[in-house]
């Protein structure tokens, strides 16, 4: 992990991050608006997506490469597959009521389960920083300090919920 990823709010992971984390772009996340813009404004968007990430300076692409390592936790499959599995029994169901039983009304929804806004992300963008890439070695050194970043994510970040084990749904 740890690679910035473009989707579309039109995918399921698009929604699904969306969904779970505050300032998904912080994270290397970048959502194209497709449902709700034309296609020449979500052409834009993504230009703009690109040019930003372009305009990065090594520690800025460094440091976003971090965050997104931190969402590895929330996409691991050991935590996705009790949304897979309740997804699965689910259609099945419906599918063939006569052999399979769930319950529709319990609900898979991680309530209060989203990634904040990373502290060190800036309210807006900051003018001053150099827009080309070869300048990023010769910028001065950010007061960053990794591990008291990842520290206070841990403590925003709640637990992902935990259901039951796999085998009370069989």
């Amino acid at each position: 992990m740890g690679i910035p990823s473009v989707t579309t709010n039109l995918s399921g992971f698009g929604c699904f991050m969306e969904e779970h984390v505050s300032d998904p772009s912080a994270y290397g996340i970048y959502i194209v608006d497709r449902r709700f813009r034309s296609a020449d404004d979500s052409c834009n968007q993504l230009t703009q997506f690109m040019l930003s990430f372009c305009g990065q300076s090594r520690r800025q692409r460094i440091i976003q490469r971090n965050r997104t390592e931190r969402l590895s936790e929330l996409l691991d499959w050991r935590y996705l597959a009790r949304f897979y599995s309740h997804s699965r029994h689910l259609a099945l169901s419906r599918a063939f009521p006569d052999q399979f039983r769930a319950d529709p009304v319990a609900s898979l929804q991680a309530e209060g389960f989203r990634y904040p806004r990373p502290y060190s992300v800036p309210p807006s963008p900051s003018a001053s920083l150099h827009s080309t890439p070869h300048h990023s070695d010769e910028e001065e050194e950010e007061d960053y300090d990794e591990d008291l970043e990842a520290e206070k994510d841990r403590v925003n970040i709640r637990a992902p919920f935990v259901l039951g084990s796999a085998s009370d749904h069989n």
